[in-house]
C-alpha cells in the first residue's frame, strides 16, 4: 500500500474510532435513562424501547471496534 492510501486508511480508522466512542456515549446515556425510570415504566413497552436501543447501540459499538481491529491488523 502506498503512503497516500495508507494516510487515507489511517484517517478512516481514526473517524471509526471516534463514531465508536460517540456512539457508546449513546448507549450510556440511553442505558442510565432506562435505569433512572421507574421500576413501573422500566417493563412497559415504553421502557422496553430504550433498553432495546442501548443494547442495539452497544453491539453496533462493538462491531465497528472489531472494523478498527481488522484494520489494525492489516497493515
Amino acid at each position: 500500500m502506498n503512503k497516500e492510501r495508507r494516510k487515507r486508511l489511517n484517517d478512516a480508522m481514526i473517524k471509526l474510532a471516534d463514531l465508536t466512542e460517540e456512539i457508546r456515549g449513546i448507549a450510556d446515556e440511553e442505558q442510565d435513562y432506562f435505569d433512572n425510570m421507574p421500576e413501573n415504566l422500566q417493563n412497559s413497552e415504553r421502557g422496553e424501547k430504550p433498553s432495546e436501543m442501548a443494547e442495539n447501540l452497544s453491539m453496533v459499538a462493538d462491531d465497528l471496534e472489531n472494523a478498527v481491529d481488522t484494520l489494525q491488523n492489516l497493515e
